[in-house]
C-alpha cells in the first residue's frame, strides 16, 4: 500500500512540474506583442550568427559575428 502513495506522490509530481512549465510559457501580461515578437526576432537572430561564427574562417568576420552577438545579449537582458 506504502508503494501506491508513493506513485501517486511521484505522479502528482510530475503534473506539478508539468503545469509549471505551461505557467513559464505563458507570457507576462505586462509583456506586450511586439516586444515578445522583438524577443523571437533577436533569438533566432542570435542562432543564425552563432551558426555563422561557427563556420567563419576570418578572424574579422569571427570579430564582427562576436560584436553583432553582444549587441544582440545587450538587447535581450534589457527585455
Amino acid at each position: 500500500m506504502a508503494r501506491g502513495w508513493e506513485s501517486k506522490s511521484v505522479e502528482d509530481q510530475l503534473e506539478e512540474r508539468e503545469r509549471a512549465k505551461l505557467q513559464a510559457a505563458i507570457p507576462a501580461p505586462t509583456e506586450t506583442l511586439e516586444h515578445r515578437q522583438r524577443r523571437e526576432v533577436l533569438l533566432l537572430t542570435k542562432s543564425r550568427l552563432l551558426d555563422q561564427r561557427k563556420a567563419a574562417r576570418s578572424d574579422a568576420h569571427r570579430n564582427m559575428l562576436e560584436q553583432a552577438l553582444e549587441a544582440i545579449d545587450e538587447e535581450l537582458n534589457s527585455f
